[in-house]
C-alpha cells in the first residue's frame, strides 16, 4: 500500500521557521517527482514547490527565497524548509508524487496544518 505521510506543521509565529517532512512508504520517492501545495481556507490548492526525480527545484514566487524543497533518498522523504513565515502562509500543506512513466502514477498525502500567527 503506497502512502505519504506528512508531518512537521504547527503553529508559528510570523518570522518563524518550519520543516515539513514527506515520507513515503510502498513507493520509492525519488523516481517521483514530488510537489508540495497549499490550501488555505476557501482558497483553491496551489503548488508551492517541486523536485523532479532529477533534483530540479522550481518554487511559486511567493514563497521564492524563503521556502527550500530537498529530497533525503536514504530516508525516502522530501522536505520543505520554511523560513520567514508570512501570515499568508497559514495554509494545509500536502505533498503529491507524480511519475507519468510507463504509466501515470499521483498519490496525495493527509496534509499537515501550518498556522502562522503572533
Amino acid at each position: 500500500q503506497v502512502q505519504l505521510v506528512e508531518s512537521g506543521g504547527g503553529l508559528v509565529q510570523p518570522g518563524g521557521s518550519l520543516r515539513l517532512s514527506c515520507a513515503g512508504s510502498g513507493i520509492i520517492v525519488r523516481v517521483y517527482d514530488v510537489g508540495w501545495y497549499r490550501q488555505a481556507p476557501g482558497e483553491q490548492r496551489e503548488l508551492v514547490a517541486t523536485i523532479t526525480s532529477g533534483g530540479t527545484t522550481s518554487y511559486a514566487d511567493s514563497v521564492k527565497g524563503r521556502f527550500t524543497i530537498s529530497r533525503d533518498n536514504a530516508k525516502n522523504t522530501v522536505y520543505l524548509q520554511m523560513t520567514s513565515l508570512k501570515s499568508e502562509d497559514t495554509a494545509v500543506y500536502y505533498c503529491n508524487s507524480v511519475r507519468e512513466s510507463p504509466m501515470r502514477l499521483s498519490y496525495w498525502g493527509q496534509g499537515t496544518q501550518v498556522t502562522v500567527s503572533s
